[in-house]
């Protein structure tokens, strides 16, 4: 359980400063890599209490990462 947690935060952190650095999103580098681990975040704790998810616990996480990014910037952007 533990390094499966590990593995989240290091791979929402990848998926935040590739989406910054390729023009994905204009948030800036820290901000999209908070983005991305508080939705890998929330995603991996919802898998463990209610079972949703995907197979791969990296799947879970890339797809956590890229859907916090995509909301989180919209919802606060007027």
């Amino acid at each position: 359980m533990f390094p499966t947690l590990i593995g989240t935060v290091v791979i929402a952190g990848i998926v935040g400063y590739v989406a910054e650095r390729t023009g994905f999103t204009h948030n800036g580098i820290l901000q999209s890599i908070i983005i991305c681990v508080g939705g890998a975040f929330v995603f991996y704790f919802i898998t463990l209490m209610f079972g949703i998810g995907f197979r791969s616990p990296g799947m879970n996480a890339v797809l956590a990462s890229v859907g916090a990014l995509i909301i989180v910037p919209f919802h606060w952007r007027k």
